[in-house]
C-alpha cells in the first residue's frame, strides 16, 4: 500500500456511456430477455471489448456479416449503422432485424441520402476503416469521397456540380474543423449539414478534457483501442500539452507514467462502462492518488427511445418484475 504524499485525481464529467450506447446495449439486453438467445449482432454493438464480452456471455452472438446469421434469426445492427446493401442482404435471408443504430448516426445517413439526390459530390470527413464511415458511404458510394486529413482536403478533386460535406460523429472537434476550413476555402459554395454531425457526447467529453488540460499532469482515458471517440480524447489532451494514455482497464496502467504526476485526470470514452472507471480509481488509490475531485465541465442529460419492437418487450419485462 502506498504511504507517500497524497496525490489527487480529477474525475471528469461527463464521461462514459452516451445515450446512443446506452440504447444499443439496452436493445441487445432486452432482446435476450424477450426472445431468448441466441441474438445475433452484426459487428461489435459498441466499441468496447468488456461490453461485448458481457453480452456474449449471456447469449449474444457477434458476427461480421449477415451471411453468418441463420435464415430467419434475429439480428441487431450495431450503434455505428449499416449500408443499404447490408439491409438488403438481411431481407434476403428473412432476418428479423432490430436496428440499434445511434439516432445521431442515422441523421448523417439521412443527410447523405438528401445530398445524393442533388447528384452532387459528398465529401465525408472521417476515418476510412471505421464502421460508421463504411455504413455512411454505402448510402451513396458512387458520389462519396472520404477525406481524412487537411492534406487530403487540399488535394481532393471533385467533379463539377454541387459539393457537400458530412462528418463522422466521433471525430475530434478541432480535427474536423481544420478539414472543414480547407474545404470551405477550396469550395466556397460547399453545402454543410443543417446542424453539425459530431455527436454531443463526443464534443462534451473533449470539452471536459480541454477544461482540465492546464490543471493536470497526466490523462487516463478508459476505452478500447478501436473506440474512435476515446482515441480523440487522448489526442485533444496531447494537443494542449497534457500527456495521456488510452487504457482498457487498470491492468494497462504503467507505474512509470506517474513519475512526475501529482494530479491525474481520469475520463472514459462514450462506450466505456462506469464499472471500469471505478476499478481504475481503486488502482490509483493504491498508488497514492487518494483525493478524488469530480470536475463537471458541462451538464449532460440526453436519452433516446428504444425501437418500437422493444418498447413493448420492456413494458412486459417491467410488469413481470413488478408482479
Amino acid at each position: 500500500m502506498y504511504s507517500g504524499p497524497k496525490k489527487s485525481v480529477l474525475l471528469l464529467k461527463p464521461r462514459g456511456f452516451c445515450a446512443g450506447v446506452v440504447r444499443a446495449i439496452d436493445i441487445v439486453d432486452l432482446a435476450l430477455q424477450a426472445f431468448g438467445p441466441p441474438i445475433y449482432v452484426r459487428k461489435e454493438i459498441v466499441h468496447n471489448r468488456f461490453v461485448v464480452r458481457d453480452l456474449a456471455s449471456r447469449g449474444a452472438v457477434f458476427v461480421d456479416s449477415v451471411d453468418d446469421v441463420p435464415a430467419g434469426a434475429r439480428l441487431v445492427y450495431s450503434a455505428h449503422g449499416v449500408a443499404p446493401s447490408v439491409r438488403r442482404a438481411a431481407a434476403e435471408r428473412d432476418l428479423r432485424v432490430i436496428d440499434a443504430t445511434c439516432p445521431l448516426v442515422t441523421k448523417v445517413h439521412l443527410e447523405a441520402i438528401k445530398f445524393a439526390k442533388s447528384h452532387g459530390t459528398i465529401l465525408l470527413i472521417g476515418h476510412r476503416d471505421h464502421d460508421e464511415v463504411i455504413g455512411t458511404v454505402g448510402e451513396a458510394p458512387e458520389q462519396t469521397i472520404i477525406v481524412s486529413s487537411p492534406e487530403e482536403a487540399e488535394s481532393v478533386q471533385v467533379p463539377e456540380g454541387n459539393v457537400a460535406y458530412l462528418t463522422q460523429t466521433t471525430l475530434s472537434l478541432d480535427e474536423a474543423q481544420s478539414i472543414i476550413d480547407v474545404l470551405r476555402r477550396r469550395f466556397p459554395h460547399i453545402l454543410a449539414p443543417p446542424a453539425k454531425d459530431i455527436c454531443y457526447a463526443t464534443e462534451n467529453r473533449q470539452i471536459a478534457v480541454k477544461h482540465v488540460a492546464q490543471k493536470a499532469d497526466l490523462l487516463l482515458v478508459v476505452g478500447s483501442q478501436n473506440s474512435s471517440n476515446s482515441r480523440r480524447m487522448v489526442e485533444v489532451g496531447a494537443q494542449r500539452g497534457l500527456p495521456g494514455y488510452l487504457i482498457d482497464d487498470e491492468t494497462d496502467i504503467v507505474p512509470s507514467w506517474f513519475e512526475n504526476a501529482e494530479r491525474v485526470a481520469v475520463s472514459a470514452g462514450a462506450s466505456a462502462p462506469e464499472s471500469l472507471v471505478r476499478v481504475v480509481l481503486d488502482h490509483l488509490y493504491s498508488m497514492g492518488f487518494q483525493d478524488v475531485q469530480e470536475v463537471e465541465a458541462i451538464e449532460e442529460d440526453v436519452h433516446f427511445p428504444l425501437p418500437p419492437e422493444l418498447q413493448q418487450a420492456q413494458s412486459l419485462t417491467q410488469i413481470a418484475i413488478d408482479s
